[in-house]
């Protein structure tokens, strides 16, 4: 499909009329509503600039692509021809955060001597790039130049690489450091997606979409401290196993190139979502908008949903009859406890199986039997996988468990996105959709649309989530919290693992692996699962402990993976957030506060004029010192209205607003 694109694309553009030459060019495309322009500018080099209401926000920022045989596309670039196009259309979703999705741009097309062109996008939320190649071989790519300057940056949310182990051998979970650009450590590993915050409160999120076939991109400050560059994984030459369980994959070799791949083909988007203040950055789907349609027919199978998880609660239920741990019996009960609380999944984390081998069960489980009792309630199996002995036994591990009635499979540690492994996802994919299988990845990079390509690819980590609590020392999690939707979050789903009962403030917190508590109160958890969005979502705490909060878990078990439309009602990046999403005729709103307890007015008038039944969770007027602390209350709310809210420090609001009739 690449290669048709690419080369349909470079035929129109060989038969546009207008020819240039070798020389000074200057050329515009601004987006739908005319707030955005992107400049480019065709010298002895390739810049380009972005303006809003004809402010620079960016650039000049270089870029050009080194091939080995071919030199260096955008060095001495001789335009031959160039033309604009427009493009006004409705997507259509199934597993996202709504069912419909304005897409309007419009396009600059340039072509160059060379065999090679580049298409820059408008759109009214954000602008993005991309090289596109007609050459017939296949070519090896030795780098990548893609800058990104900001003349007016007051502050970047730096997300470092921490791991020792290799340069780009990392979890891409890392929390967020704020800082001017003249204070970002010179030739420390960036991953992305990033934010920049500009003078005039505008905010600047550079991240990339579909990715295929190519590494991701990492960030290094530039030499003036002005903006990032790019940098890429040298492709893996010699690898070894070794890691947690020795199921990871360590490069012990990299080439001198990031990529071999064919000629023929248009790469990824290099991209930069705008939002005008924090808020408009809740609802930017242009990730999503970059990427591949889907190339799974029918999708009616891919079935999105909540999971019961074993993993963080340590398997620790009590009040039963049987040793709890990794065994049929106790797997049964998480089965049971999810069919009485209208939970679609349950997970079988690590442990399971052999580490390294997949088809060898261990002996205190039945597999069949945990699938057989699962099906006979309504509830689907999934199960972990380290990445590793997945690729080593793909097709076997996948025929064996779908024939059994395994769902899906949660695929980790992957820990690298070099062009080996980014090509590791779409076959993990692929062959989980020929088999009507779902995926999550963790230990994974940051979407970059997968998810709409392949639509079984369900939701990613990528985030320093809720699993960190049980042994961190960082005690900031709830400003990270509201942190990440408008960075991590705006590239796609986010499998942050929400849903501790366990609540406390940052005083009475401490990390505790085996029986975790989370930061923050118990309304701050609730309203995650309105406020992050992730098609598969789990519930990450003790069954025998949910069950004593039958209201909160009543109210998880009531808000959908998927919605029909988002509405972002406030935020101020760390500080706080609030979101409302709907499904069908039925509302959900969320909003979480950092450390710093706070008043916000709700503004209602994304409903229509009417009378609606709030069920609403608000901290309790003791959350701050005891965190569980929370009431529940019905209310009436009209079309409209303007509703005070207060969170607690480490707080949350959430309620589930129906129509009255």
């Amino acid at each position: 499909m690449k290669k048709l694109f690419a080369g349909f694309l470079m035929m129109i553009l060989l038969l546009s009329s207008s020819v240039y030459g070798k020389g000074n060019e200057v050329l515009r495309v601004t987006s739908p509503d005319g707030s955005l322009e992107i400049t480019v500018a065709v010298t002895d080099e390739i810049n380009w600039s972005l303006s809003m209401n004809g402010k620079l926000l960016a650039g000049p920022s270089k870029i050009a692509l080194t091939l080995d045989e071919f030199g260096v596309l955008g060095s001495d670039p001789v335009l031959r021809n160039s033309f604009t196009a427009s493009k006004n259309e409705v997507l259509e979703t199934s597993i996202y955060k709504k069912s419909e999705i304005e897409n309007s741009y419009n396009e600059l097309n340039l072509i160059f001597k060379g065999s090679y062109g580049l298409i820059f996008r408008a759109y009214n939320d954000g602008i993005a790039y991309r090289f596109v190649t007609s050459i017939k071989d296949d070519i090896i790519i030795k780098g990548e130049k893609s800058s990104f300057v900001f003349p007016n940056a007051k502050e970047a949310y730096v997300p470092y690489v921490r791991e020792p182990v290799g340069r780009y051998q990392v979890s891409f979970e890392s929390i967020y450091e704020v800082l001017p650009l003249s204070e970002v450590k010179p030739d420390s590993l960036i991953i992305t997606p990033l934010l920049v915050k500009n003078n005039d409160g505008s905010s600047l999120v550079i991240s990339e979409a579909d990715l295929e076939d190519y590494p991701g991109m990492f960030l290094v400050v530039n030499e003036n401290a002005t903006g990032f560059d790019a940098e890429f994984a040298g492709y893996p030459l010699e690898e070894k196993q070794g890691g947690h369980n020795n199921l990871q994959s360590y490069v012990t070799k990299r080439a001198d190139y990031i990529a071999k791949t064919h000629g023929n083909r248009a790469y990824p988007w290099r991209m930069i979502a705008v939002g005008k203040d924090d808020a408009d950055l809740l609802n930017n789907d242009l990730v999503y908008k970059l990427a591949s349609p889907s190339r799974i027919e029918d999708t009616s199978w891919i079935q999105p949903g909540k999971v019961a998880w074993d993993w963080w609660n340590d398997w620790n239920i009590y009040n039963v009859d049987f040793r709890a741990g990794i065994n049929t019996e106790t797997y049964k009960y998480y089965i049971d406890f999810a069919a009485e609380n209208g939970i679609e999944y349950v997970i079988l984390d690590e442990g399971w199986s052999e580490s390294t081998n997949l088809l060898n069960v261990i002996p205190e489980i039945d597999l069949q039997e945990i699938i057989d009792h699962g099906r006979e309630k309504g509830v689907g199996i999934v199960l972990w996988a380290g990445w590793f002995p997945l690729d080593q036994q793909m097709d076997k591990v996948l025929d064996k468990y779908s024939e059994m009635g395994v769902k899906g499979y949660k695929i980790d540690f992957m820990n690298r996105d070099d062009q080996k492994m980014v090509n590791f996802y779409y076959r993990a994919a692929r062959a989980a959709a020929k088999h009507e299988q779902f995926v999550l990845f963790h230990g994974a990079y940051k979407p970059t649309g997968l998810h709409r390509t392949y639509p079984n690819v369900l939701t990613y980590e990528g985030v320093y989530g809720l699993e960190q609590v049980k042994w961190t020392d960082y005690l900031e999690m709830p400003e990270y919290d509201v942190t990440i939707p408008f960075i991590r979050m705006l590239a796609g789903p986010m499998d942050y693992t929400p849903g501790a009962m366990k609540n406390a403030n940052r005083f009475n917190w401490r990390a505790v692996y085996s029986d975790p508590m989370s930061q923050g109160t118990r309304c701050h958890q609730l309203a995650m699962y309105v406020v992050y969005h992730s098609p598969f979502s789990m519930l990450c705490d003790n069954p025998t402990v949910y069950k004593k909060e039958s209201e909160s878990v009543d109210f998880i078990a009531s808000v959908p993976t998927v919605f029909d439309e988002t509405v972002p009602l406030a935020g101020e990046i760390g500080e706080y957030v609030a979101v409302a999403r709907r499904k069908e005729d039925t509302w959900y709103v969320g909003a979480m506060t950092d450390w710093n307890g706070r008043q916000l007015e709700l503004d209602f008038s994304f409903l229509d004029e009417g009378k609606y039944k709030a069920t609403v969770f608000a901290d309790g007027i003791n959350a701050d010192r005891a965190a569980v602390d929370y009431t529940k209350d019905e209310i009436i709310i009209n079309g409209g209205d303007k509703l005070k809210i207060e969170m607690k420090s480490g707080g949350g609001w959430a309620a589930v607003i129906v129509p009255v009739k």
